[in-house]
């Protein structure tokens, strides 16, 4: 039910206001303030969807209601009503964030129309809110051991910000989950998410692949090509596997996490870039630092938030969850009927020692939906799971 707040100070005008949309439907939650303060002490204790501000009134007038709505609850729709209509006015209500402005006497049809269009834009602004905190079906983190519900925790905390995050962890522990939660939590979500493995990529090409070429800056550079970095601006830049990056590209990361600006290799020009920066590795950076292998200035830029990912071993609790989870998911995919785990089949699964993590998991689940019974007994597990 859609909350309407009434700003006016003739009592007469917000009775009619009142009874007009009331009458249009009963069941707008309508109140009134008779001045600007008692408005803003009401919101400040009920959040509105939609409010009417007349612009002429004693002590705050229209205008600072309206900014300073604007400022503390910039999802409230704001209608500017005035019985001293001029253009000046309009345009400045409209320029400090008014939806519309209308004149006084109102004309019904136009009042109304502006109440259901900007009570329709505040409803959609709240569903893609909580559409962007949703994550995709394909990254989901499934558990709920304490190890990971301190995970999540963590990541409610810091994906709003553009804290540079390092996450670190075996390999197979879904790190990059972990990345997909904190881009798609994050401001930037209507941005790219640019990923890149900077363990597949060869040395040579790395700087390339970050920060672009312009053409004929090598070999193979036949067109210019835009980095990674630029790809990912106003977005997010995942460097999988930073601990397998070359000293000479640490030095560029380093000067564009400082300076925000790129250079392409074989440029003269620097392109500036908007990138929050969230990195993962396997290894033990410090130990790295220590041998030489991985710039201590660069750690530091990087691991502004650390998360660590636990090994499955450390979380064998969430075994079942993630068993239903891929039993569910390989169905889908295979086009077939979904196997059910029996209790024993669950207590052979956690009793196993998993060095692969997750990503060992679950192939050995898909194996034993392939080749187990209609159900999975520990039988299957014992045949088909052991290693």
């Amino acid at each position: 039910m859609a909350k309407i707040l009434i700003v006016e100070d003739e009592k007469a005008i917000r009775n009619v206001l009142r009874n007009i949309l009331q009458d249009e439907n009963k069941d707008y939650i309508i109140s009134e303030a008779e001045n600007g303060k008692l408005a803003l002490d009401l919101i400040a204790k009920e959040e509105q969807d939609l409010v009417l501000c007349d612009i002429k009134m004693p002590g705050m007038d229209g205008i600072e209601v309206l900014e300073r709505i604007r400022e503390n609850h910039p999802e409230t729709a704001v209608v500017m009503i005035s019985g001293h209509g001029d253009l000046e006015t309009a345009v400045d209500s409209m320029r400090k964030g008014a939806y519309d402005y209308i004149s006084k006497p109102p004309d019904l049809n136009r009042l109304l129309n502006t109440v259901r269009n900007a009570l329709d834009r505040n409803s959609l602004a709240k569903e893609n809110k909580v559409l962007k905190k949703k994550i995709s079906k394909n990254f989901q983190m499934i558990g709920s051991s304490k190890a990971l519900e301190e995970i999540k925790d963590l990541i409610e905390k810091v994906a709003p910000t553009d804290a540079r995050v390092l996450i670190t962890g075996p390999n197979g522990t879904g790190k990059e989950l972990v990345a997909h939660w904190l881009h798609q939590k994050s401001e930037r979500s209507k941005e790219a998410l640019i990923e890149v493995n900077c363990a597949a990529i060869p040395a040579e090409l790395i700087e390339s692949e970050l920060f672009g070429h312009k053409k004929g800056a090598f070999t193979s550079a036949v067109k210019d090509r835009a980095g990674k970095f630029e790809l990912a601006n106003k977005g997010t830049l995942f460097l999988d596997e930073i601990g397998d990056m070359s000293l000479s590209a640490q030095a560029k990361v380093l000067r564009a996490l400082q300076e925000g600006r790129v250079s392409p290799v074989g440029g003269d020009k620097e392109i500036k870039v908007d990138v929050r920066v969230l990195a993962a590795t396997n290894k033990d950076l410090k130990k790295e630092i220590a041998e030489g292998r991985f710039r201590e200035d660069l750690y530091h830029r990087l691991s502004v938030i650390l998360i660590q990912v636990p090994a499955l071993n450390d979380r064998k609790e969430d075994i079942p969850l993630l068993c239903e989870h891929f039993a569910k998911k390989i169905a889908s995919e295979h086009g077939t009927a979904v196997k059910s785990f029996e209790k024993e089949a669950l207590k052979a699964l956690q009793s196993m020692d998993w060095t692969g993590n997750i990503r060992e998991l679950r192939n050995v689940v898909e194996r034993l939906i392939i080749l187990g019974g209609d159900s999975i007994s520990a039988e299957d597990v014992k045949k088909f799971a052991s290693k």
